[in-house]
């Protein structure tokens, strides 16, 4: 987004509070969304979590195509439709909410570091895992993806983004990686994120921000979905603060708080 648009949505978006009928849109929960869109969409409920914002999750079997973007999640705020969390977190800082307004300029540098790191490891992992690990997208990927449409559109369009995402993983160097490599990233990523959350209950100490509503969305999504073996959560389940930090999320911010549609549940 530009400079100019950029200004053009704060404007629009300050002139408006928040409404209580705020919508949050992403795939079919139980059939359809893959990990990389729940954790996405995971993330964007605990940032308006955390920012006391209420929103209500509807859940589309075309969010993907009503996205203005094409990536999930969206929300639809007034007459603002915005998607993906950066976005989000731009729009309703605009509306006077931000999580991160208490850091200092070397602090917002690394929350941001922190953020391209998750996004660029987790994220990517998350989506090899999906589109390139072949036992991931014949037992799981192709069926669910393709879930809500008709033979033969279902597997023209889970073919078609199969291979959006491996022309990308051949783009950004991962093409030719193995499922032993992406797991060696992601052991290193968690490694990062608990040296850097230590013994704090965030990741700057006692306020969340929105790395903490990141790393949350991935992490706990991760731990939550099933696939075709555990190697992934696994990962996960090596570093214990990790795991704590999930869950204390969980328990505050919606557990607590939700008894609506954006409630979730450790199994």
């Amino acid at each position: 987004m530009s400079l100019v648009a950029e200004a053009f949505v704060s404007q629009i978006a300050a002139a408006e509070p928040w409404p209580e009928n705020a919508t949050l849109y992403q795939q079919l929960k139980g059939e359809q969304i893959l990990l990389s869109d729940n954790a996405a969409s995971l993330a964007v409920q605990a940032f308006l979590q955390m920012c006391n914002l209420p929103v209500k999750v509807v859940c589309r079997a075309n969010a993907e195509y009503m996205s203005p973007s094409g990536k999930v999640p969206f929300i639809h705020v007034g007459n603002q439709v915005v998607s993906e969390l950066g976005p989000i977190v731009q729009f309703v800082k605009a509306k006077g909410h931000s999580l991160s307004d208490g850091l200092d300029e070397v602090q917002k540098a690394e929350m941001k570091a922190y953020m391209e790191l998750v996004n660029n490891m987790l994220l990517t992992a998350e989506l090899y895992l999906q589109w390139c690990d072949e036992a991931t997208v014949g037992e799981i990927t192709h069926a669910r993806y393709g879930s809500p449409y008709p033979w033969p559109l279902n597997h023209i369009l889970a073919y078609q983004k199969q291979w959006e995402v491996k022309r990308k993983m051949k783009a950004i160097g991962w093409g030719n990686k193995t499922l032993d490599q992406v797991l060696e990233d992601v052991d290193q990523c968690c490694q990062a994120l608990s040296q850097r959350l230590g013994t704090q209950p965030y990741f700057f100490n006692k306020q969340p921000t929105e790395l903490d509503a990141l790393v949350f969305g991935h992490l706990y999504t991760i731990l939550t979905t099933q696939l075709t073996n555990d190697e992934l959560s696994e990962k996960v389940k090596n570093y214990s603060n990790l795991l704590a930090f999930c869950r204390r999320i969980e328990q505050h911010y919606f557990e607590d708080r939700g008894k609506g549609s954006s409630s979730i549940r450790l199994p």
